[in-house]
């Protein structure tokens, strides 16, 4: 079974994606991000059967049902499905879903509306935490796609020393190392949040 290694760096460094990064600690910076675990933490829904048109307790049972089947399974194979998992969601812009152009949707949300790029990387981390990983070694990367030339979101986790990416753009969870048209430009998770420069 693998153990978790915290990626927490104190100063500039090497790192992810070959780029410099450096920590911090003020998360105000990032209110949508405050706002995903707060609604997260509060999420309350009401009874239902998943017939509604409307987010209810069916969706959140299955939701459960998933993460409960995959408990025993060691830490790779529960990134490896928590990854499938959440790639099944279909790709749908904030706009469509939320009539705004940017909005962080909870777990609920995403597996009720689909969402966007952040959306899977948000369902991602907080079902692998339901699962008992440390989120301290888990990030949600805001980057720049130089392939496609747009933003984009991937969750970054650290597994023995190398920061495993697990994207809705690559059905198979990767190696950082194996991705060179990813550009990153700042990563948080539940207590920190990094800024990256070039070398």
């Amino acid at each position: 079974m693998f153990s978790l290694v915290l990626l927490i760096p104190m100063t500039a460094h090497a790192g992810l994606f070959g780029y410099q990064e450096a920590a911090r600690s003020n998360l105000k910076l990032f209110p949508q991000w405050l706002s995903v675990l707060q609604r997260h933490i509060k999420d309350r829904v009401p009874e239902g059967n998943c017939e509604t048109r409307h987010l209810d307790s069916c969706h959140v049972r299955n939701w459960h049902a998933f993460i409960d089947s995959i408990r025993g399974l060691p830490v790779a194979e529960q990134i490896r499905r928590v990854n499938q998992f959440a790639n099944q969601q279909q790709y749908i812009l904030d706009i469509e879903n939320y009539g705004v152009e940017d909005y962080w949707a909870t777990p609920r949300q995403f597996l009720y509306n689909n969402g966007d790029c952040e959306d899977y990387a948000i369902t991602k981390m907080l079902t692998l935490k339901e699962l008992g990983l440390d989120t301290r070694a888990m990030r949600i990367v805001v980057l720049q796609d130089t392939n496609l030339r747009v933003p984009h979101a991937v969750l970054a986790i650290n597994i023995k020393g190398d920061i495993l990416i697990m994207d809705n753009q690559i059905e198979e969870v990767v190696s950082h190392r194996h991705i060179v048209h990813y550009v990153p430009i700042y990563a948080v998770n539940e207590t920190r949040w990094w800024m990256y420069l070039p070398n």
